[in-house]
């Protein structure tokens, strides 16, 4: 899919772009040609991708918290966007131990602001908006077997982390079905991603920044869960989803409703898988640091992807090998030279739009195997959580 065709020229309100995911989407919304209004707290690390894009200078820049609802009323009433990306959160499982209130006031609160603001706007605007709310694959009631969780699979979440999302899951079917239906303007999908990794991440507490702190300082790797398996996927990856996701959507209100992100189930690797991958690419060590006493963490969890590639055409691009060698590629460029941020980003973008043009026109991969929106209907109820 073309985006510069859907997004160039367009009005994009992007929350949460001083965070990992949300810098690598509003770097490739500049790319596209997008007008970017972004609306975020100050970076919560050092260094920050945000920073290291220069992204202050090239967009919108509005810092603000997704829990002052006056404010975020005003930013988004005042744009009048065309799209809504809603990444801003806290997103750390850990962090919800120590501060649950902050993370339910965030996360719970924060995308009811966002919701409230846009059936506001529907009364004073005609304009059609597409709004993706991004949640996770920590949303669903994970029984932590072999159960690969679909979109109608029940939610719930051990930790605060898990639940506030799979409250903001509800509470955004909720106004779909209450304010966004028929002929309302404002089309509202959520979409799920699985475990996000890629250059530029500095957050505590992830196995891939963690290991290149230690990497970086010729210690040795240490693993808090080495045999945790999750669906690790390069942060291009749901990146693109949420794209097509909104560039659909805002002409097709059939497809308001929730879409999981993720790769392949066979891509599904452990902590160590991971760990070891890297190892390849940076010569160093590892160091089992298991802590049976510690906060629970799921073992196990695995995400189908079956309705983001039946509906949407979306599919998975690079594998568990590549994601891990652009990772790595990223951080070694920037160890070597700190102003090569943006341009290894860009290369990146531009590597994998040349790969996912590659994959969609293979002889392999037919359309005949998607379902028509009426057909998902039957696969998938799109109102049901």
């Amino acid at each position: 899919m073309n985006f510069s065709t859907v997004y160039k020229n367009k009005r994009v309100w992007l929350s949460g772009h001083t965070g990992f995911k949300g810098a690598w989407l509003a770097e490739w919304l500049l790319q596209l040609g997008a007008e970017v209004h972004s609306y975020a707290l100050e970076p919560a690390t050092t260094p920050a991708l945000f920073n290291q894009l220069n992204l202050a200078l090239r967009l919108n820049h509005e810092v603000g918290d997704v829990r002052n609802f006056e404010q975020l009323q005003k930013s988004i009433i005042s744009f009048e966007p065309d799209f809504v990306f809603h990444l801003a959160a806290q997103p750390l499982v850990r962090y919800g131990y120590q501060e649950p209130i902050e993370t339910y006031e965030t996360n719970v609160m924060g995308t009811l602001h966002v919701l409230e603001v846009m059936r506001e706007l529907q009364k004073i605007s005609s304009k059609r908006i597409a709004a993706v709310m991004v949640t996770t694959d920590k949303c669903y009631e994970n029984l932590e077997d072999q159960t690969a969780y679909h979109e109608e699979h029940p939610l719930g979440g051990h930790d605060p982390y898990s639940s506030s999302k799979a409250m903001a899951e509800i509470a955004t079917a909720a106004y779909r079905r209450s304010y966004f239906f028929n002929t309302s303007t404002v089309h509202v999908a959520t979409a799920r991603a699985g475990n996000v990794i890629g250059g530029g991440d500095w957050a505590d507490d992830r196995i891939v920044p963690d290991a290149i702190r230690a990497l970086e300082k010729n210690k040795p790797i240490l693993v808090r869960n080495p045999s945790s398996v999750r669906p690790w996927q390069h942060v291009l990856e749901p990146l693109c989803g949420y794209l097509m996701l909104g560039a659909k959507l805002h002409k097709d209100r059939e497809l308001a409703g929730a879409f999981n992100f993720g790769p392949d189930p066979k891509e599904n690797y452990s902590v160590i898988d991971v760990v070891s991958e890297v190892l390849k690419h940076w010569s160093g060590s590892w160091k089992d640091v298991s802590d049976p006493t510690a906060p629970h963490e799921a073992r196990h969890l695995n995400l189908s992807i079956k309705k983001a590639r039946e509906v949407l055409g979306w599919h998975p691009v690079w594998n568990f090998e590549k994601t891990i060698e652009r990772t790595v590629e990223w951080y070694r460029a920037y160890h070597e030279d700190p102003k090569s941020a943006l341009a290894t980003t860009r290369k990146q973008i531009a590597a994998y739009e040349a790969d996912a043009e590659e994959v969609r026109n293979s002889p392999q991969r037919t359309q005949s195997g998607y379902a028509t929106h009426k057909e998902h209907k039957k696969i998938f109820s799109i109102e049901k959580i």
